[in-house]
């Protein structure tokens, strides 16, 4: 990291960091039941503080990498490292700027929409786990806020290394590009099978009853109790464990997946983060719908294997000029057809 990028990823996490704490100790502060129109207000503004963002970028992309002073070659050093598709030879340093900065933020809008759409599949399996675990539903805001904490953390690790990794083996982008292609597949094909979680035979559960004490029982709100002096990881701290251990295994596919669009860490990881940020009031709103969505896994199977195949042929894409914008309307295509084909042919209820 050069000094530009330790100041704005400094600032970006203060600022990460006070909104969490501000969500947990002023928005939080009891348990209840988010109701669909409280889930919708919290969506949109989490979306808008997205889209706020983006703007930034915008206007201020140059404050990552390069702070207040740059110069065209900066910018082609950037473009060369990271594989911007933008070409600004031969141009002066305020219009390559503005090329740089307006792909920039497309590319953030365009991975930000691709981890939205994806963590929706998330939510499906995170329902499941709280149905299995018979979790009270005014303790899956709780949950869902440490989870979401803790994603934060963890994806920072994934994406730095992943990005140090490709920075050095780029065939690498071949084998994500293979594995989002399997994905895809694997999920179009499985995408009417009722999935289903056995809480009892969890590897997390596992885990935790053969190394770690565990109390029998929930005790309303808390992840630990004291117990004749000792201490006890309680079953909601598994339900925890386990919303953790699903978003990893999802992490595998949704980071890949954004690295076809950026190969920017700081990018990545801000459209990820910015994701994850508005998982829990998009939980709540779509845990009330959750039956509308009956095409949303086909749109997310077509959209992975894109991803993928992307990714495999993205040298000879950049040679013909395609762009982050030609991704961004594709993604928007394949969503957009997967919802409104959900809407206009709901699933047929049984008599």
């Amino acid at each position: 990291m050069n000094q530009s990028e330790i100041i704005f990823f400094s600032v970006f996490i203060t600022v990460i960091t006070g909104v969490l704490l501000l969500d947990l100790g002023v928005f939080d502060r009891r348990n209840h039941v988010i109701p669909f129109r409280e889930a919708l207000f919290w969506t949109l503004l989490w979306i808008a503080f997205s889209l706020g963002f983006y703007v930034l970028l915008i206007t201020h992309g140059e404050w990552i990498h390069l702070g207040n002073k740059g110069a065209v070659q900066d910018l082609q050093l950037l473009v060369s490292k990271y594989g911007h598709p933008v070409k600004i030879d031969g141009l002066a340093y305020p219009e390559a700027l503005k090329i740089y900065k307006n792909n920039l933020a497309l590319e953030f809008l365009t991975g930000y929409l691709i981890e939205k759409a994806l963590s929706v599949d998330n939510i499906f399996v995170m329902v499941m786990v709280f149905y299995a675990f018979g979790v009270e539903p005014r303790y899956y805001r709780r949950v869902l806020f440490w989870g979401i904490l803790a994603a934060i953390v963890l994806r920072f690790a994934f994406i730095f290394s992943a990005s140090a990794i490709i920075q050095q083996f780029a065939w690498v982008l071949y084998l994500f590009g293979a594995l989002l292609i399997f994905t895809g597949v694997k999920m179009f094909i499985t995408r009417n099978q009722k999935e289903k979680i056995d809480a009892a035979t969890h590897p997390v559960v596992r885990f935790a009853s053969k190394y770690l004490p565990v109390y029998p029982v929930f005790v309303r709100h808390h992840f630990f109790i004291r117990k004749s002096g000792k201490r006890y990881i309680t079953p909601l701290f598994i339900v925890l464990m386990v919303i953790e251990f699903t978003d990893l295994i999802f992490a595998v596919d949704s980071i890949p997946a954004i690295f076809a669009v950026t190969k920017d860490p700081y990018i990545v990881f801000f459209s990820n983060v910015f994701a994850i940020l508005g998982l829990r009031a998009l939980f709540f709103m779509v845990v009330n719908i959750i039956d509308i969505f009956r095409y949303l896994k086909t749109g997310l199977s077509v959209l992975l294997v894109f991803i993928g195949v992307k990714m495999l042929t993205h040298h000879w894409l950049k040679e013909i000029g395609f762009s982050t914008a030609h991704s961004l309307y594709i993604i928007l295509i394949i969503l957009g057809v997967s919802i409104g084909a959900s809407l206009l042919f709901p699933e047929k209820k049984a008599a």
